[in-house]
């Protein structure tokens, strides 16, 4: 394929099935009409090992350098933490624009996985976002500092997490929780 030829979704899908045999599964192509002139809305889903994941990364990039990294989402489903990063390549090229989403399953045992801000620098608030909210580990993240809640709020509860490790609790009765450091008032004048 040339550097200008556009690969179509089933050749990308294809791509990173060859590339990456078993540690790919569930690969998908969803596709959806959108706006009045029902151009087709493309987007790939495939899960993604965590020992591969900054590899996909650096595969994707081959279909475009410039591959656009929108967001990553993440869920708290029964034994794992799911993060789910949304990238896109050809933006811009008329309904030609391929959504790929990478969801990489993380066991609770062990919520760990490489950051990819070396290779995507806007990834970091999303990947700070995730550690903050769901207990993640993201490893060589190049800021390591919460951002999303404050630096005395626990460091073993997680707002978006549903398990034992969840910050709802602390929420509906604050005035009795003595976990959280009650707020210190200024001299009286």
């Amino acid at each position: 394929m040339s550097k200008k030829q556009i690969a179509s979704p089933e050749e990308v899908l294809d791509s990173f099935k060859n590339q990456f045999s078993n540690k790919i599964t569930k690969g998908r192509i969803d596709r959806y009409p959108i706006g009045p002139s029902k151009h087709e809305m493309i987007q790939i889903w495939m899960t993604v090992d965590p020992s591969i994941f900054r590899d996909v990364v650096k595969h994707l990039m081959t279909f475009d350098k410039h591959a656009h990294f929108a967001v990553s989402s993440g869920y708290d489903i029964e034994d794992r933490i799911e993060i789910i990063n949304h990238f896109s390549i050809y933006p811009g090229k008329k309904a030609r624009e391929i959504s790929i989403n990478f969801i990489v399953p993380l066991p609770k045992s062990d919520p760990t996985m490489d950051s990819i801000c070396d290779l995507i620098p806007g990834a970091l608030i999303s990947e700070q976002e995730k550690q903050e909210m769901l207990g993640i580990k993201v490893k060589n993240i190049p800021k390591n500092m919460r951002v999303f809640i404050s630096d005395d709020f626990p460091e073993d509860m997680y707002p978006w997490r549903k398990d034992e490790m969840n910050a709802d609790k602390m929420g509906r009765n604050l005035h009795e929780n003595d976990k959280i450091p009650k707020p210190k008032m200024g001299a009286d004048k």
